[in-house]
């Protein structure tokens, strides 16, 4: 092959990106071929670039079942399981956030309105069956998974399964050192302050400090400790090992029907959690108002967070009317 053949070649290679890994796996080597022959005929073309890049990005939406075309019935359901569980973790990290801002105030302050004491309640309700939906989620999965590598069935889990134990160790210790310094330490106390513990208030929010308003005025965030403002930047990549591992171990395990309807309905379940979360924080940021000491006050980043999770919750939904679209041997009801 000429130079020109060979830089023809790697161009489209580097096209052939835009596509999953799956689709380059099975289709990548025949595309490649009709792509580069497509690229020596005609080098310039807008419009080339723009298809392949749409076209990818289709696939990558139909890979991640969260498009109007099926794939095989147990890979739909891994595909929308994976969604749900990238959209579910977007959705706490800012539902926390706004939770644990509630939480500083709800230490020194009664709320002065009914809507900040019903999502204070609601919220805190509702992060309580994420818990216990996570629970239920994680222990078959990781009996499966522990299982299959003790036996060398499934060489491929590992990496996967050592990204997603790293980020849970880096965010359990980081979150229990920076706890110490949560701001609802020493609040003024009255009736219904003992409804949240403080310990895992303060765990809470040292998960979600990397969410703050600060990174908008860098002058006031330079006044930070230097190692909160490293935790700050380090906490969101520990959370992008946790959801990377827990999908690339959904999407590589090879669970049985009976798994994938149960892990199907409490992805349902989470879903509706969602909703009524949602509702709770928009409970507040209508009706809540700034409270006493402007301790409830809700700002640009909360407008914005409930923006995401709205969204989040949309893509949970499409996932989940989409696990019940598959064939009945998968079927939820």
């Amino acid at each position: 092959m000429t130079i020109s053949g060979s830089e023809t070649a790697r161009r489209a290679e580097r096209m052939l990106r835009w596509y999953p890994q799956s689709w380059r796996a099975r289709y990548g080597e025949e595309f490649t071929e009709l792509l580069t022959a497509e690229l020596l005929e005609r080098p310039r073309s807008w419009r080339r670039p723009a298809n392949v890049a749409w076209s990818g990005l289709f696939a990558r939406l139909t890979s991640a079942g969260l498009t109007g075309h099926t794939l095989e019935p147990s890979d739909q359901v891994r595909a929308n399981l994976a969604s749900l569980g990238c959209a579910l973790a977007v959705f706490l990290a800012f539902g926390t956030a706004m939770w644990s801002q509630l939480t500083i105030g709800w230490q020194w302050a009664q709320p002065s309105t009914i809507g900040t004491s019903v999502a204070m309640m609601t919220m805190s309700a509702v992060l309580l069956l994420f818990v216990i939906i996570g629970i239920l989620a994680i222990i078959p999965v990781a009996w499966n998974v522990l299982t299959r590598l003790a036996q060398r069935r499934a060489p491929e889990l590992a990496r996967p399964s050592v990204l997603f134990c790293l980020g849970i160790v880096m965010l359990v210790v980081g979150a229990r050192h920076f706890g110490n310094g949560w701001p609802g330490t020493g609040g003024h106390h009255w009736t219904h302050q003992g409804l949240i513990p403080g310990g895992v208030a303060a765990f809470l929010w040292a998960l979600t400090l990397s969410i703050s308003s600060y990174w908008a005025h860098p002058g006031a965030l330079l006044g930070f400790p230097g190692a909160e403002v490293a935790w700050m930047v380090a906490s969101p990549v520990a959370m992008m090992c946790v959801v990377v591992g827990a999908t690339k171990i959904v999407r590589r395990l090879d669970m049985a029907p009976a798994l994938l309807r149960y892990e199907a309905l409490l992805g349902a379940v989470a879903s509706l959690a969602m909703a009524a979360f949602l509702i709770g924080c928009c409970s507040w940021i209508v009706d809540g108002g700034p409270g006493p000491r402007n301790l409830f006050h809700a700002g640009v980043i909360d407008i914005a967070g409930l923006a995401t999770m709205t969204a989040a919750v949309a893509v949970a939904f499409r996932t989940t009317l989409g696990g019940r679209r598959v064939g009945p041997k998968f079927h939820l009801s």
